[in-house]
């Protein structure tokens, strides 16, 4: 069993934070599955990817691309896990069932800190996940973008 981070977005937008989040996870070995909630920002950040930096790219793949189990990087919006991934990525208020949270090696929930419904469904998720004994980590973003460890249960 993991730990459930829940980074407080504020400075910087998904779209920025979550390819470094991704390039650092593959480089830890880790396989990777990013629930949202809608297909199109899904396809969206998936171009993203692609392009993120001048050198590099994030191999990564869709249900438009096919073969997730070939995929260290799956991108979706159901509860499947295709790839066989050992850390999940919950963005856009995308959710998941304690059991599979507690079954990941690791578990982000990534929420924009300007939407009101967002803080506050990351909220109820870090009762919940508190409730169940699982280890909670709270990271906030500082004026300069970084990351500061704020909280943490468990």
């Amino acid at each position: 069993m993991g730990e459930v981070r829940f980074y407080h977005l504020t400075e910087r937008p998904l779209e920025q934070v979550l390819p470094v989040m991704l390039a650092r996870s593959l480089e830890r070995g880790w396989r990777v599955l990013v629930r949202g909630t809608d297909p199109a920002r899904i396809e969206t950040l998936s171009a993203r990817l692609w392009s993120h930096g001048d050198a590099s790219f994030l191999p990564h793949g869709t249900q438009a691309d096919g073969q997730p189990e070939r995929q260290p990087v799956w991108l979706c919006c159901d509860t499947e896990n295709p790839n066989d991934a050992n850390t999940l990525f919950l963005i856009d208020n995308a959710e998941a069932e304690l059991e599979e949270l507690a079954a990941m090696a690791m578990v982000a929930v990534l929420f924009d800190g300007l939407d009101e419904a967002a803080v506050a469904r990351a909220r109820e998720q870090w009762r919940l996940v508190s409730e169940a004994g699982l280890k909670a980590v709270y990271w906030a973003q500082d004026e300069g973008g970084a990351w500061v460890k704020k909280h943490e249960t468990g």
